[in-house]
C-alpha cells in the first residue's frame, strides 16, 4: 500500500496527498505534519520507533470541510480515491488521483463563494525585444476563459481587480515574475508547458479549430497564447476530467475599458473594504441587488471593466431604464429568478463528471422557469433586451427528459439512490417491486415461523457477513425445528438459516443490486444528455446573468432614487446633488448631505478642496470617482442629475499605507503612486488626490503638493479633485486659470464647531485641527497647550515673512516654472553687502570683513539659542 502512496505522491508533486483508506483519508510524512497544524488534527504514527511514519487523517464524509480549510490557506491538495470496490477487489484495492485541487481550480460548490468569480491566471514574460506580458485567466467553475497582452503596470492592476487567487508561471521565470506578482499564490510549471507551438496547438485541439483567428487572436498575441495554453495544460492535468464547458476564449482589450490601477481599486473600496478585506461595505455589496449568483458575478465583471464606448454604455442604460420604469415587469422577472439555480456552475460540474442527482434536478427546475422569463421579455423597447429574449434557448426536450426522469426533491448524493422517478424505466420499476416485495415476504415469513415454532421472540435479521438469518434466544432453543441450519452462536442466542430464507434473500439482494446499478446507468445517460447541450445551456445561463444584473441595477436605481446620467464624449463632469453610493445606503435616510460638482474648461478642471479633517473632503472626492465609475458600467447614479464625460482612467490616491515587505515607507508608497498618476494620466483621465505631501515635513509637503498641482494643470489638463490641508495652495487659483478653490463649510460658535459637510466655493481659512483633537478625546491639557502654541505661531507669522510666492517663467513653450516658497527674510548683513563697493576692497580688507560678519552671525545664533 505504501508503494501506491509513494507513486501517487510522486504524481502530485508539492500538493498535500489525501490518501483514501477505507472510511478515512490519511496523510503521511511531512504532509501529515503540515495538515495536522493547518487543520488541528492529531498527529499519530503506526509504531513508536525512531523511523515511525507520521500520520494524520479524518473521516471520508468530512472531505469538503477539510478541503475548504486547506484551499483557503493556499494549499494545493491531491485527492487519491479507491477506484474499485473492496468487496470485489482481488488483492490490494486500486487507487488513483481523482483530482488536484488548488485555490484556482476549485469547482465544488461547497468550496466556492457564490457571488465571486474564482480566477486562475497565467503570466508569461515578454519575449526578446518586446515589452508586453502574456496574461490569461479562467474561472474553471463556469468556463469563462480570457487572454490579453498588457504592459507590466497594467498586469499588476488587472490581477488586483480580478482578485486572482492563483497564478501559474514558468519555473524558469520565477525570479523575474515573483516580484511582479507580489503577494499572489504562485504555482511553478515546467517550461515546455508554455512553449509557443505546444500552447497554440493545445488550444486549437481543445476548441477543435484550425486557427485561432476566429477568436480575434493573431500573431501579435503569441505571448498571450502561451499564457492561455499554459493554463489549459495545467487544468487538464489537475482535473482528470472532460472540459467541455470551456468552449470559447475571449480576447480582452484593455483600451476598450476604463483603466483602474491597484491603488485606486483599493482606495475606492470597489470590491472589498480596506479595514476588513470583506465585501460588506464595498461598492459591490451596495450595488448587488441581483437575485442569482450568476447576476452577482456578472456585476463584478462589469465593475472590473467599465466601458469607454458611449454607445455601449447607453445600450445598458436603455435596458436598465426600461426595467426601472416598469415595476411589474421588474418584479415578475425577479420573482422568476428566485427559482433559477447557478446554471453556469451546474453545467461546469456536469461536464467535469462531478455532478450529483440534485445538480441535474436543479438544471431541470431552472429550465422550467425559462418560458415565463422569455414571455415577459417579448415586446420590449430596448433592442438589447429584444436580442437577449430571442437568444434564450428553452431546451424543451432536455427539460422534458430530466423532468420525467428525476424525482423532486432529489437526493444530494449518488449513493443515496432513489432519484429516478417511478415510471421512467420499466425494468427499474420491476426490480424495485421485486426488492420491495421480497422484503415484505421476509416480514411475513418471520410471522409465519413464529407461529409454526411457537417461538414468539424469533426475529429475522441481516448482516453483510451472513445475509438474512433467524435469531432464537437460548430460552427457546428446545423448540428449534430440524430444518434450521445453525450459522452462528452468540452469548444468549443462536442464529440459523433455512433454504427458503436463503432463496428469497438471493432474489431480494440481487434485485437491489441490479436496481442500484441500473439507476446509476440511467443517471450517467442523463448526465451525458446534459453534457451534449453544454453550449445551449451556457448561452442561456449568460443571458439570465445579464438580465439579473440589469434588473438588479434597475431595482437599486428605484430604491435609492438614482438618475440616469448623460454620457458625453468630452471632458465635462457635472453632478447635481451627488451622494456617496455606499454611505447613501448605510446612513439613515436623509442623513447624508448631497453635493454638487462642476468640472469643465470654463469653471476650472482642477478643484482644490480645503477644510478640516472629519469634515468630509475624502468622502466627497471618493463619491465623484465612484459616480463616474458607476456611470461607465451603464448604471444609474446617486445624484439628482449628472453629465459624465467619458474618462479613460480613474486614479485615486487616498489614505496612508506602507509596504514593509518591500521595504517601502508610507511616504515612499505615496510618492510612488503619485508618480504613476503623473506619468500615465491623460487629458481624459479623472484624478482624485487626498492630502498629498503629508508624509514628510511641512515645507517639503507644501512644495511637492504645489508643484504637483502645477504639473497636472499645465502638462495633463485632466479633471482633478485635490483635497488638502495646505491652505497655502489656495493661492494657485489667482495664478492658474484652471484651478478653483472649494472648501467644506464649518459653523463655529462659542469655541465649538459643527461640520456641515457641504462643499462651497472659496478657500478655508482654518484647519480646526485642535477642535478635531478635542472631539477625538485627546487630553484637555494637550489641547489647551496646543491652542497657546498656535496663538504664538500665528502672532509671529507675518505676511511679509511667511507668505508663499510664485514666480513663473515663460521661456519654454509647454510652461515650466520657477518656484520660490518662503522668501529669504531681511537681515543687517544684506544691507551691508548692498552698501559695499567691492572694487575699493583689498584682499586683506575683504578677509577682515568676512571674519567680522562670521562672528556677528555666530553671536546672533547663540543669543537665539539662549533665549
Amino acid at each position: 500500500m505504501m508503494q501506491q502512496y509513494d507513486k501517487a505522491k510522486q504524481e502530485c508533486g508539492d500538493a498535500l496527498l489525501l490518501f483514501r483508506m477505507g472510511d478515512f483519508y490519511e496523510l503521511f510524512y511531512k504532509d501529515a505534519e503540515i495538515a495536522a497544524k493547518a487543520l488541528g488534527l492529531t498527529l499519530t504514527s503506526r509504531d513508536k520507533s525512531k523511523n515511525a511514519v507520521a500520520m494524520a487523517g479524518f473521516p471520508h464524509h468530512q472531505l469538503d470541510g477539510y478541503l475548504s480549510k486547506l484551499i483557503k490557506q493556499g494549499f494545493r491538495v491531491a485527492v487519491c480515491e479507491q477506484v474499485e470496490d473492496p468487496k470485489t477487489a482481488k488483492g490490494l484495492v486500486k487507487r488513483e488521483i481523482s483530482q488536484i485541487v488548488s485555490p484556482g481550480t476549485v469547482t465544488d460548490a461547497a468550496l466556492l463563494e457564490p457571488t465571486q468569480s474564482n480566477y486562475l491566471a497565467s503570466v508569461v514574460p515578454p519575449g526578446k525585444g518586446a515589452s508586453d506580458f502574456g496574461l490569461s485567466w479562467i474561472d474553471l467553475s463556469t468556463g469563462r476563459f480570457l487572454l490579453a497582452t498588457v504592459d507590466q503596470e497594467k498586469l499588476a492592476d488587472l490581477l488586483a481587480r480580478l482578485n486572482v487567487c492563483e497564478v501559474i508561471i514558468d519555473e524558469a521565470a520565477k525570479e523575474f515574475l515573483a516580484p511582479i506578482c507580489h503577494q499572489l499564490r504562485l504555482t511553478t510549471r515546467p517550461s515546455w508547458s508554455f512553449a509557443v507551438k505546444h500552447t497554440s496547438q493545445l488550444l486549437k485541439d481543445h476548441f477543435q479549430v484550425a486557427t485561432l483567428d476566429g477568436f480575434g487572436i493573431d500573431a501579435q498575441d503569441d505571448v498571450a497564447v502561451q499564457a492561455a495554453g499554459g493554463i489549459l495544460q495545467y487544468v487538464k492535468e489537475t482535473q482528470n476530467s472532460t472540459l467541455g464547458h470551456i468552449d470559447r476564449i475571449e480576447k480582452y482589450c484593455p483600451t476598450d475599458h476604463v483603466e483602474i490601477d491597484e491603488a485606486t481599486w483599493r482606495s475606492l473600496e470597489i470590491g472589498q473594504t480596506i479595514r476588513t478585506g470583506s465585501q460588506d461595505g464595498s461598492l459591490f455589496s451596495i450595488m448587488n441587488r441581483c437575485v442569482t449568483p450568476m447576476g452577482a458575478r456578472q456585476l463584478g465583471i462589469w465593475l472590473t471593466s467599465p466601458l469607454i464606448d458611449v454607445a455601449e454604455i447607453e445600450t445598458r442604460q436603455v435596458a436598465i431604464e426600461e426595467f426601472a420604469t416598469q415595476n411589474s415587469l421588474r418584479k415578475d422577472l425577479r420573482d422568476q429568478f428566485k427559482n433559477v439555480f447557478d446554471l453556469q456552475r451546474l453545467v461546469g460540474r456536469v461536464t467535469s463528471g462531478r455532478c450529483t442527482p440534485r445538480d441535474l434536478n436543479c438544471i431541470s427546475r431552472t429550465l422550467e422557469t425559462l418560458p415565463a422569463i422569455k414571455a415577459r421579455l417579448v415586446g420590449r423597447k430596448s433592442e438589447w433586451l429584444q436580442k437577449l429574449e430571442s437568444e434564450i434557448d428553452l431546451c424543451a426536450e432536455l427539460r422534458s427528459e430530466l423532468d420525467s426522469a428525476l424525482i423532486d426533491p432529489c437526493p444530494a448524493q449518488l449513493k443515496d439512490g432513489g432519484y429516478i422517478r417511478e415510471g421512467y424505466n420499466r425494468e427499474l420499476d420491476d426490480l424495485r417491486k421485486l426488492a420491495a416485495g421480497g422484503k415484505q415476504w421476509i416480514a411475513n415469513y418471520q410471522k409465519t415461523i413464529c407461529q409454526q415454532t411457537g417461538i414468539p421472540s424469533l426475529k429475522v435479521g441481516f448482516n453483510k457477513v451472513f445475509g438474512y438469518y433467524l435469531e432464537v434466544t437460548n430460552t427457546h432453543s428446545q423448540k428449534v425445528p430440524e430444518n434450521f441450519i445453525r450459522k452462528q452462536t452468540l452469548k444468549n442466542a443462536e442464529r440459523y438459516i433455512t433454504p427458503e430464507l436463503k432463496e428469497y434473500e438471493e432474489k431480494v439482494l440481487t434485485a437491489d443490486e441490479k436496481a442500484q446499478s441500473l439507476e446509476s446507468e440511467l443517471f450517467n445517460g442523463l448526465r451525458e444528455l446534459v453534457r451534449a447541450n453544454t453550449v445551449r445551456l451556457k448561452t442561456t445561463a449568460q443571458i439570465i446573468a445579464l438580465l439579473d444584473t440589469i434588473s438588479g441595477l434597475a431595482e437599486l436605481a428605484t430604491a435609492q432614487s438614482y438618475s440616469r446620467p448623460a454620457i458625453k464624449d468630452d471632458h465635462s463632469l457635472l453632478i447635481v446633488e451627488g451622494r456617496h453610493p455606499v454611505l447613501d445606503v448605510l446612513e439613515p435616510t436623509g442623513a447624508f448631505i448631497p453635493n454638487d460638482t462642476t468640472i469643465d474648461e470654463e469653471l476650472g478642471f482642477v478643484h482644490l478642496i480645503t477644510g478640516p479633517n472629519m469634515a468630509g473632503k475624502s468622502t466627497y472626492i471618493r463619491q465623484v470617482a465612484l459616480i463616474t465609475l458607476m456611470a461607465q458600467i451603464g448604471s444609474f447614479v446617486p445624484a439628482k442629475q449628472a453629465t459624465i464625460g467619458v474618462v479613460d482612467r480613474i486614479f485615486a490616491r487616498i489614505g496612508a499605507s506602507d509596504e514593509l515587505s518591500r521595504g517601502q515607507s508610507t511616504f515612499m508608497v505615496e510618492m510612488t503612486e503619485t508618480a504613476r498618476i503623473l506619468n500615465t494620466a491623460s487629458s481624459r483621465s479623472l484624478v482624485v488626490l487626498d492630502e498629498i505631501g503629508r508624509g514628510t515635513s511641512t515645507y517639503d509637503g507644501v512644495s511637492l503638493a504645489w508643484s504637483i498641482v502645477e504639473y497636472i494643470h499645465d502638462h495633463l489638463g485632466c479633471r482633478t479633485l485635490f483635497a488638502t490641508h495646505y491652505h497655502e495652495l489656495t493661492e494657485l487659483e489667482s495664478t492658474f486659470s484652471g484651478v478653483r478653490n472649494y472648501n467644506v463649510s464649518v459653523q463655529e460658535w462659542d469655541e465649538k464647531i459643527v461640520f456641515l459637510h457641504k462643499i462651497v466655493a472659496g478657500a478655508a481659512d482654518k484647519s480646526y485641527g485642535i477642535h478635531v483633537a478635542k472631539l477625538a478625546g485627546v487630553p484637555s491639557w494637550v489641547n489647551e497647550r496646543a491652542a497657546k502654541i498656535l496663538d504664538k505661531l500665528e502672532a509671529d507669522r507675518t505676511p511679509e515673512k511667511e507668505k508663499e510666492k510664485i514666480s513663473r517663467s515663460a521661456e519654454v513653450s509647454r510652461r515650466t516654472f520657477q518656484t520660490t516658497l518662503f522668501e529669504i527674510a531681511d537681515h543687517p548683513l544684506i544691507d551691508k553687502l548692498k552698501e559695499l563697493d567691492a572694487n575699493e576692497l583689498t584682499p586683506m580688507m575683504a578677509l577682515e570683513l568676512i571674519h567680522r560678519w562670521q562672528r556677528e552671525v555666530s553671536e546672533e545664533s547663540n543669543s537665539k539659542l539662549a533665549r
